[in-house]
């Protein structure tokens, strides 16, 4: 009788891991047709800032649909990268663009709080959601966005992931990408931040608005030594350098609107360069202009 049971109930787990698996397979080849072009990934071009210079070299006038400037992903700081994965994604060299371990620890802290306080994209997911997907909250773009994401990481290479998401990435005061945020709030490049403010950096894209330095300084210092405590628990930095960079002052140092130093000009050159070139090349293609003004 026991082993009548025992086979009896090895049927029905069987039956039902086949069930699963045929559900699974199904939901797949059902969401995977007309997915977007992950080819398309590798010919990144995205909107990017057109400047005017003064013949000193003086930045005179931008024009632009997305504040950004691409940095290729090699003279983007190594640490400014450890930052955005540790606070962000801290598996992303581990997983294949679905972190489960992430996804079940976000369920149950949400579910002890009661609401979302914590998310399970992965920064592949990210990625997708940016460049390939609407930002829709239904279950089928989810699902579309997991399947795109493993499908990326078998396409892509960990660094080309990264380079598109730290390019990509809105991290406020119309600031995209690592490079314009750096000269946004500190007037500086990225290869020249400290650790204090690469943290900074790192802990705006959950909430832009939310952790503004410029609006919000004390979330955007809790914020910070947030993404500190998440470098030091994945080995990247020591508790001596998390404190030395808590405890370093940040000075937001946003640049001057170049519009106001010669507007009358830089309206005639703008005007110049739309005629001549087109409104797309003007406003898309991140032109550099030297300009004989003094």
């Amino acid at each position: 009788m026991l082993k009548k049971i025992t086979i009896f109930i090895f049927i029905l787990f069987m039956a039902g891991a086949v069930a699963g698996l045929a559900t699974a397979v199904g939901v797949y080849f059902y969401f995977a047709r007309d997915l977007p072009r992950i080819t398309s990934l590798r010919d990144y071009r995205p909107a990017t800032i057109t400047e005017i210079y003064a013949d000193n070299g003086e930045l005179i006038g931008q024009y632009y649909l997305e504040k950004r400037k691409i940095i290729p992903i090699e003279e983007i700081p190594d640490l400014l990268k450890k930052a955005f994965i540790a606070s962000e994604d801290a598996r992303f060299y581990e997983h294949q663009g679905l972190d489960f371990p992430g996804i079940m620890r976000a369920l149950m802290k949400n579910i002890a709080a009661g609401k979302v306080v914590q998310g399970g994209s992965t920064i592949t997911q990210q990625v997708t959601k940016s460049l390939l997907l609407s930002p829709e909250r239904k279950l089928k773009r989810k699902i579309k966005e997991a399947i795109l994401a493993y499908r990326i990481e078998k396409y892509l290479s960990k660094d080309e992931i990264l380079f598109l998401y730290l390019n990509q990435i809105y991290l406020g005061h119309g600031a995209y990408g690592v490079e314009i945020a750096s000269r946004t709030y500190f007037g500086k490049k990225t290869r020249d931040l400290n650790l204090a403010e690469m943290t900074l950096l790192a802990g705006l894209p959950k909430a832009p608005n939310r952790y503004s330095p410029i609006a919000h300084p004390d979330r955007a210092a809790r914020r910070q030594r947030y993404v500190l405590g998440r470098m030091v628990a994945e080995g990247y930095i020591t508790e001596a350098e998390a404190e030395a960079a808590a405890a370093t002052p940040i000075h937001i140092n946003t640049p001057p609107d170049p519009f106001t130093l010669t507007p009358y000009f830089t309206e005639h050159v703008r005007r110049y360069l739309e005629k001549k070139y087109g409104y797309d090349k003007l406003y898309r293609q991140g032109l550099q202009v030297y300009t004989s003004v003094n």
